[in-house]
């Protein structure tokens, strides 16, 4: 019972998590901050969520699955999302203070 009950909590929490990270993908202004909000929000999720679903096991060979997806996830996640920012930017991709700065820049020289 009390585990169920911490499990729901756990779950309800990387839900939220999961929801915020989707709202902050459509709310920040440039692509880095979309980014770093996707990425940071799907790591907590992602513990949170496991979590949640490790205490509903009975501690048997699904926990150890889940917690090899668990790592595995860990690992990925955000190493995905560095090497996107990083192709990105060494696209030629500025950040919203750099693009900013230069616009300022153009109109001074103008």
């Amino acid at each position: 019972m009390v585990a169920e009950t911490f499990s729901a909590i756990l779950l309800g929490l990387g839900a939220f998590f999961s929801l915020t990270g989707a709202v902050g993908l459509f709310k920040f202004p440039d692509f880095f901050t979309r980014v770093h909000a996707a990425s940071v929000t799907d790591t907590i999720a992602t513990i949170l969520i496991f979590g949640g679903l490790i205490l509903l096991t009975d501690f048997d060979l699904v926990t150890i699955k889940l917690a090899f997806i668990l790592v595995f996830l860990l690992l990925t996640g955000p190493t995905a999302s560095h090497a996107l920012a990083k192709s990105a930017r060494h696209g030629g991709l500025l950040t919203l203070a750099e693009s900013e700065s230069k616009a300022e820049a153009k109109e001074d020289n103008q």
